[in-house]
């Protein structure tokens, strides 16, 4: 076991040598001993599966609240049935492991079973699709900042990341945000890099593959330097933290938002200026030691997000640059179920062509040609939470 994870590991570390921790020892200040942790080779092997050539991540991790809002947007109750028909819909959704690696679900739908009876990680596992669960507890107000917000759910997490491992999960997500038109205050800033690193470590040491969302949000009316600028910042921080945490980059996962103008700014840029933008600040900020970049929509039409992510994908990247959509995947979904069960066969039918769509896009191959005037809309939510 010593001997398959050294060379496992050293093929990610070029020619450093490492060590398992219990025999880890310092011969002289020249050397620097590496930890080896207990799950590590399971982690790179799992960052990899997600990462891998023409997929990304369905996000349907929407908190009970928030889901809520999603069927009443139809005109359905927000009740644990429906929450559970809307899951069982997409994660059954025939052939979408093709497109699809990874699914992020609620606390809730991680214990959920179909109509027959089996589990929906099972559900998710029989396509090759990881499954993942959210952990954070959601923002709240931060005392003495600018209006601004925290991710609170340290408390307990290693015990949770524990129970979710054995329930079948193998990755992790925790959203932390900033807000550009509050600053963001150097306090804000501080709490969501430090706050992603430890998370990650824990789920680490749990097993799970830690996703890490410091997300800019759309929010305001600044151009796309000042997000650069913003961004640019709370990346360095961020990785600066987990790599104090001694958090293994190589069973990692990045959930960035894109570079782009503000919501109230006026202005839309290019798909070109925006990958621009985005690919020089990964380039300056992510390790290439990261497997993927799995970005986040934030609020951007559907048409937006694909457009975008396929003009990253015009030149090779040193990581798998892919995507990890909610609303951008799940839009039309909802709007073709309208909760009728004579809908369910569309629907699934949407959720196949957005993910398809997106998939394109992670190769580089993205058309639009074929696209309605739906898939434009916008799917921005002021102060968006999950």
């Amino acid at each position: 076991m010593v001997a398959t994870m050294l060379a496992q590991t050293s093929s990610f570390l070029g020619t450093k040598t490492v060590v398992p921790q219990k025999q880890a020892r310092v011969a002289n200040r020249g050397v620097v001993a590496v930890r080896a942790g207990a799950y590590d080779e399971e982690l790179i092997q799992t960052a990899n599966t997600i990462a891998s050539p023409g997929r990304g991540i369905l996000a349907m991790d929407e908190s009970n609240g928030t889901c809520g809002k999603r069927l009443d947007s139809i005109g359905m109750e927000n009740t644990e049935d429906n929450r559970k028909a809307y899951r069982e819909l997409l994660v059954s959704t025939p052939g979408l492991g093709k497109y699809i690696s990874g699914a992020i679900m609620f606390e809730e739908t991680l214990y959920q079973s179909d109509k027959s009876g089996k589990k929906f990680t099972d559900v998710l596992k029989s396509q090759n699709i990881v499954p993942g669960i959210k952990v954070d507890k959601g923002l709240v107000p931060m005392p003495g900042s600018n209006g601004e917000s925290w991710c609170q759910g340290l408390d307990g997490l290693e015990q949770r990341c524990a129970e979710y491992y054995k329930q079948g999960a193998r990755f992790a997500k925790w959203r932390s945000v900033v807000s550009i038109p509050a600053g963001p205050s150097k306090l804000a800033a501080m709490d969501c890099a430090y706050g992603l690193a430890r998370y990650a470590a824990i789920a680490q040491s749990a097993g799970l593959v830690p996703i890490v969302e410091p997300e800019v949000l759309l929010d305001g009316d600044h151009d796309i330097q000042r997000t650069a600028e913003v961004a640019e910042e709370i990346w360095a921080a961020t990785f600066k933290y987990l790599a104090d945490n001694k958090v293994l980059f190589e069973g990692m996962l990045l959930k960035p938002s894109m570079v782009t103008p503000g919501a109230d700014s006026g202005k839309k840029e290019s798909p070109e200026t925006v990958a621009k933008y985005t690919l020089n600040l990964l380039k300056r900020r992510v390790p290439p030691a990261v497997p993927g970049i799995m970005f986040l929509s934030g609020g951007q039409s559907e048409l937006e997000a694909t457009l975008n992510l396929n003009a990253m994908n015009q030149s090779p990247n040193p990581w798998h640059v892919s995507f990890s959509y909610a609303r951008a995947l799940q839009n039309s979904v909802l709007k073709t179920w309208k909760g009728e069960e004579a809908n369910w066969g569309a629907a699934q039918e949407a959720l196949i062509k957005r993910a398809a769509a997106n998939s394109a896009a992670q190769q580089g191959k993205y058309d639009s040609s074929q696209e309605d005037k739906a898939a434009g809309e916008s799917t921005y939510e002021k102060g968006y939470v999950y």
